[in-house]
């Protein structure tokens, strides 16, 4: 961004509340880039009782996570999960539970992770191209590689629900 969007001044860095932020050049203005995280949810869904995640088709091969999406406007976050579950693998949602908020750095996300689960016959959305159901000893031993994020939610969910 190099201009303000309130009145097209350029716009510079400065020091505002301890961190560098870019702001508008003109003193009358005052406009203040934030740059406040991006609100996401992300759910680990159940479904006949195995764990079901998902590979965008954007990724690599063997690369699978859970359900994610950005939160919309007037939207509470279990809302939001509950319909990215429906749009992306066509299922419906029974319980939500609240697994925890985990800082995404990488994208400037905060990601607001669930444990749901789900019911119905699964239809991959465009977005994804398979998805795989692992046992409670599976999900243990799952490799997510690089999605670090995403390891954290499941072991913090599993760190709940096993001894």
């Amino acid at each position: 961004m190099k201009y303000c969007p309130e009145c097209k001044a350029d716009l510079n860095t400065r020091c505002v509340d301890g961190i560098e932020r870019l702001t508008c050049s003109d003193p009358q203005c005052r406009f203040t880039v934030w740059d406040n995280p991006v609100p996401v949810v992300a759910g680990l869904v159940t479904y006949r009782d195995k764990l079901l995640l998902a590979r965008n088709r954007a990724w690599p091969e063997g690369v699978f996570s859970m359900i994610t999406g950005y939160l919309e406007r007037h939207e509470a976050p279990a809302e939001a999960i509950r319909r990215e579950t429906r749009e992306e693998l066509g299922l419906e949602v029974g319980d939500i539970r609240f697994i925890g908020h985990y800082p995404f750095i990488a994208k400037n996300q905060l990601i607001m992770a669930f444990a749901v689960r789900a019911e119905g016959d699964i239809h991959l959305n465009e977005e994804l191209s398979e998805f795989e159901l692992l046992d409670l000893n599976q999900i243990r031993q799952k490799d997510f590689g690089r999605l670090v994020v995403t390891a954290k939610i499941v072991s913090d969910w599993l760190a709940r629900v096993t001894p």
